[in-house]
């Protein structure tokens, strides 16, 4: 085998030796071009990687440059990072680089690099123990050493495995064989199965393996660091604008221009001061966001079963953390592993209302009931505790503390995920800042033509060199005024002290601009377009499979032991938190309505018992017959009821997916146990027994929902007698939600807020589009779309019902008549597909408010004709107006198939699910001040829609205002530039007083008074242009741009040819001094 080995070996050596240079060099080029890896693969957040080592003779070269250029070279070397890298290093293996250059592959296409470290470690995976025999390091070379190698010489790093790593925006990428590539360490939220957190993660990690694994995930903290004003500064200077206005003063000074030079200097320092204010109070304000879970003491789980207190910065991913009775901030993500929590994730959420987390279930013990699965944070997200969230109180089994086992920490985090993203936000794409670069550029190529001018007149004109200098980059400071930045900018700042007198916060100001441009808004509708609140109408029973009249209260005596009011007292999530009821508004609406009364057990009524007390609900004394004066019968009876009570067993809580819950209760003496669930009526019919479903259900449910009831349905299981309360605690979800009997309706009023129709009416006049996005019912949200005005009386709703592939069938969908969805069927469509009347994505937006007709869909449907109907998106969305019962991520979705459609999106909500709506939107405006709301661009103080059309009137003012300045100065420096040339052309320039008096008297006074227009009362149909690069926009600055170099011209020729005209000379001059004297 060796002496075969050595002839191929050989035979290799001889091909490689015969092949050419030329060959060589390509071969090579297109090893590294398959080389090509990427960090991120597949994620928002995707960057190619480079990898690269220094190179000496580079850095000498690079050092020559430097201090050739007098500094100019390193400035441009730290403004582009490819550039530096490039300059520096040598390109080499990702596996063996020094340094790795980062590009995003989004359409930005930015450039960052980092530094590789390398640190000593037992192991290359730190969810795994480390192999005490081989370990592979990253070059493929092995090393061995015994298990208690650590132990017997912790100093001797050959024993240790080098692990490389760099850190990028706040995360660390390790090196990782399997891909090739660098790589973030995942905590326990990928690849990890259920059972294994049970079996394998629950009983807490060695102090040797938790110090393992603390040098791969490092301190579990957000660290929003406070730069120092110094470092501020100095980045803040370092900016290209303040080292071109640097340039200008150096030149202005030299050629004596002082009192100018004097001007700008002092509106430069109020600048800066203005901008390092400004820049540290949003750092400080986001680093107080974060510290609400600064360092806490925490107990964790041991391996040898001891409990030790440790800071919360020690935590990593697979301690075992106890959380307290009392409640606390969490300060990682971690899974429930026993008890149960009531947690407060308006952090997250935005919704204040308490949330029950119950502890994962362990596939393992009940294979039957429970299928194993690999474990998620956004799945298992009524197991999950969030970084940042607050645990309010816990429950527990005697002797079994409440432990959660940390799946995350730091800046991987749900919280740290958006604190990173407030910390590196992505750049803002407008059609005006890219046009404001062109037209930038095209100032420089007029500059670059005056410079070349003046060089060649000075000379012709024999002007001394030092003259030539000056005056050649004179015209440059001239042509491009420094000034611009800082005029425009004048605009969005006066923007958003208005807007901050209304009520409107702006943490993106940049966002202010394009929300002039808005054509599209996006709402919620619980909360936004309607009350918070819901109040009772009625309910409606079902008996023997028919409907009985409708009730206005569900209190009366001969409903008290009814199984609808049983259903109504204990099909909820409801929990006491000080001794006070909270929990969803429609539950305790629901609990309230019926009377009854909400008992939890105590610590100590809990520890005597072998299990978790069940919370037990009964009806008051008020609802029971008077005992004044009654009989023996009817005292028995008044015994009887008081003595009625229902103990809740277990639940399973509501899921926005499932769009249903359901409980397992038990009343007082009863031996078998019941269900009840409660949800979305067409949900919960289609579990229900059909022959207890009444034939009128859809036409009942039409009727309520075309009003703009909200409809909740209920239904009622006797369980078996076999099952027991252990066998209850491990029993499937789906096991207990199906043949149910259906007990009826409650009818749930959601009113408008009083100015949704005026507001929407405002829009619908400035032909700005809006679209309801909910979770709630599709007949529901047609309905407060038609009472709100979004959709007009006349006006025709069509239903795309989309399907899905069944039984090898295609998918398909069905269009339907809102008005006549109950009588239609999927297999006879109400509407054929080649009349529905769709635009073709290529025509104008501005006729869509002539159109009859809209689109609803639900999230299903919406789902289904994104994965299966590509083509259809586009004319769908230019004509849907209502979305139902849309997730988070179809919200999402939803923006983004909009902007696809050049729409301007706004997107308002009250925070609750509609983070990510928020974010991905040009103008996301949040109702919420809750913490959800940083996600947001802005946020209102007061909740109500009425902020969306201040918001647009001011961005478009400041819109206007940045069109205007920029136009404004783009003539006045073209002005000065014909000006300057010309008399360049006689060797004259103006003097400095003149300058002065042009740009601080007559330029900056009229930009920054510009500025100060107020937004107009009303918004209009008309919209301001997106870009610089328009028609009527150029037109403009072209047309005064040759009447003013006409009528200069003209001037200029017309008085040299003037007989008193006599043109200047040195010697001229020296004549009229000695005249003088």
């Amino acid at each position: 085998m060796v002496t075969k080995a050595s002839a191929e070996d050989s035979c290799w050596t001889a091909c490689w030796s015969s092949i050419s240079q030329v060959e060589k060099f390509h071969i090579i080029l297109n090893m590294e071009k398959e080389e090509k890896k990427y960090v991120n693969k597949a994620e928002e957040d995707e960057m190619e990687i480079y990898g690269y080592d220094l190179c000496r003779w580079k850095l000498v070269l690079v050092t020559v440059g430097v201090i050739c250029s007098g500094g100019f070279l390193l400035l441009l070397l730290y403004w582009m990072p490819q550039w530096r890298v490039k300059a520096t290093c040598k390109r080499s293996a990702l596996k063996d680089c020094e340094v790795v250059l980062l590009r995003t592959t989004d359409e930005f296409k930015i450039w960052f690099c980092a530094k590789v470290r390398v640190m000593p470690s037992l192991g290359a995976n730190p969810l795994r123990n480390p192999n005490p025999l081989v370990h592979k390091v990253s070059n493929g070379h092995a090393v061995h050493f015994s298990e208690s190698a650590a132990e017997e010489n912790k100093n001797d790093l050959k024993k240790y495995l080098p692990i490389r790593y760099f850190t990028h925006h706040s995360v660390k990428y390790f090196w990782n064989d399997s891909v090739q590539s660098f790589d973030v360490v995942r905590g326990l939220d990928e690849s990890t199965f259920c059972s294994a957190i049970h079996n394998e993660h629950s009983t807490g990690l060695t102090k040797g393996m938790h110090d393992y694994r603390k040098a791969f995930y490092g301190v579990n903290e957000i660290a929003v660091k406070v730069p120092s004003i110094f470092k501020l500064l100095v980045k803040e200077v370092l900016n290209p604008f303040y080292i071109f206005q640097l340039f200008s003063v150096i030149l202005w000074i030299t050629d004596e221009y002082h009192y100018y030079a004097l001007a700008i200097v002092i509106m430069s320092v109020i600048s800066i001061v203005s901008s390092l204010y400004t820049i540290r109070k949003q750092y400080v304000m986001l680093h107080d966001m974060v510290a609400a879970h600064s360092i806490v003491r925490v107990s964790v789980c041991r391996g040898n079963q001891e409990i030790e207190e440790i800071l919360s910065t020690d935590l990593v991913p697979g301690d075992t953390m106890l959380i307290p009775s009392n409640g606390t901030i969490m300060p990682c993500d971690a899974v429930l592993l026993s008890g149960t929590c009531i947690v407060n994730e308006s952090m997250l959420t935005g919704e204040s209302v308490p949330v029950t987390k119950i502890n994962l279930p362990n596939p393992s013990e009940y294979p039957k009931a429970v299928g194993d699965e690999i474990y998620s944070p956004e799945v298992h997200k009524r197991h999950t505790l969030f970084c940042g969230t607050n645990v309010i109180q816990t429950r527990f089994y005697t002797g079994e503390l409440v432990k959660a086992l940390v799946v995350r920490t730091g800046f991987s985090t749900a919280k740290g995920q958006l604190v990173r993203s407030i910390l590196y936000p992505k750049p803002t794409d407008f059609k005006l800042y890219r046009d404001a670069y062109l037209f930038l550029l095209s100032l420089v190529v007029v500059a670059g033509i005056g410079f070349l001018y003046t060089i060649v007149n000075s000379i012709l004109n024999e002007v001394p060199a030092h003259t030539i200098i000056i005056e050649s980059l004179d015209i440059i400071t001239i042509t491009v005024p420094p000034a611009l930045p800082a005029a425009m900018t004048a605009g969005i700042v006066y923007a958003q002290r208005r807007l901050k007198k209304i009520g409107i916060f702006c943490i993106s100001p940049q966002r202010i601009n394009i929300c002039g441009q808005l054509n599209l808004v996006c709402f919620d509708k619980t909360g936004t377009l309607t009350e918070d609140g819901l109040d009772l109408w009625g309910i409606q029973r079902v008996e023997n499979a028919r409907f009985l009249l409708p009730e206005e209260r569900a209190c009366s005596e001969s409903l008290l032991k009814s199984e609808f009011v049983a259903c109504m007292a204990t099909c909820h999530s409801l929990t006491k938190i000080e001794g006070v009821l909270s929990g969803d508004p429609l539950d305790l609406k629901m609990f309230e309505a019926i009377g009854w009364i909400l008992e939890e057990a105590t610590e100590e009524e809990t520890a005597l018992h072998n299990q978790i007390m069940p919370t037990v609900v009964r009806p008051s004394k008020q609802l029971s017959p008077e005992s004044k004066q009654a009989t023996d019968q009817e005292m028995e009876l008044f015994e009887l009821s008081t003595g009625y009570e229902i103990g809740i067993v277990r639940q399973f809580p509501f899921s926005s997916v499932l769009q249903r819950m359901c409980v397992i209760a038990r009343v007082l003496g009863e031996k078998r146990m019941d269900a009840y669930m409660k949800g979305a009526p067409e949900v919960i019919a289609s579990l229900c027994k059909q022959e207890t479903v009444p034939v009128d259900f859809e036409h009942v449910l039409e009727e309520y929902t075309k009003q703009g009831f909200r409809v909740i349905a209920l239904a009622h299981r006797k369980l078996e007698s076999k099952l027991t309360w252990h066998k209850v605690q491990t029993i499937s979800r789906d096991a207990i939600e199906s043949n149910m009997d259906f007990m009826g309706l409650i009818i749930m009023q959601n009113k408008l807020k009083q100015e949704t129709p005026a507001v929407l009416e405002d829009l619908h006049k400035a032909n700005i589009r809006t679209v309801m996005v909910t979770g709630d019912n599709m007949l529901t949200a047609i309905s407060v779309a038609r009472d709100c005005g979004m959709i007009l009386p006349q006006d025709k709703v069509i239903i795309a019902e989309a399907l899905p592939p069944k039984d090898g069938q295609a998918a398909r969908i069905n269009w339907h008549y809102a008005d006549t969805l109950a009588k239609c069927t999927s297999s006879s469509p109400a509407i054929n597909s080649e009349d529905i009347p769709v635009k073709l994505v290529h025509e104008s937006l501005e006729d869509l408010q002539m159109t009859k007709y809209h689109f609803a869909m639900n999230g299903k449907s919406f789902a289904v004709i994104l994965e299966h109907f590509q083509d259809l998106v586009p004319k769908l969305v230019l004509h849907g107006t209502v979305f139902a019962r849309m997730a988070p991520d179809q919200k999402t979705q939803l923006v983004e198939a909009l902007q696809n459609v050049d729409y301007y999106v706004g997107m308002c909500g009250d925070g609750a699910n509609d983070c990510g709506a928020l974010k991905r939107a040009h103008g996301g405006i949040s109702l919420s001040e809750l913490e959800a709301s940083v996600a947001s661009p802005f946020t209102s103080r007061t909740p109500s829609i009425s902020c969306v059309p201040k918001l647009i009137r001011e961005g478009r003012a400041a819109l206007i205002t940045s069109f205007c300045v920029f136009k404004f100065m783009a003539l006045y420096s073209i002005i000065q530039y014909i000006t300057v040339t010309l008399l360049y052309s006689i060797l004259s320039n103006l003097g400095d007083f003149q300058f002065l008096f042009i740009d601080l008297a007559i330029i900056l006074v009229v930009v920054f008074t510009m500025s100060l227009n107020p937004a107009w009362t009303e918004l209009v149909a008309q919209r301001p242009p997106s870009g610089l690069i328009s028609g009527p926009l150029l037109c403009s600055v072209l047309s005064q741009i040759i009447i003013c170099l006409a009528f200069q011209t003209f001037g200029f020729f017309w008085v040299k040819q003037q007989s008193w005209y006599e043109p200047w000379t040195a010697d001229s001059e020296l004549q009229y001094f000695l005249a003088c004297f």
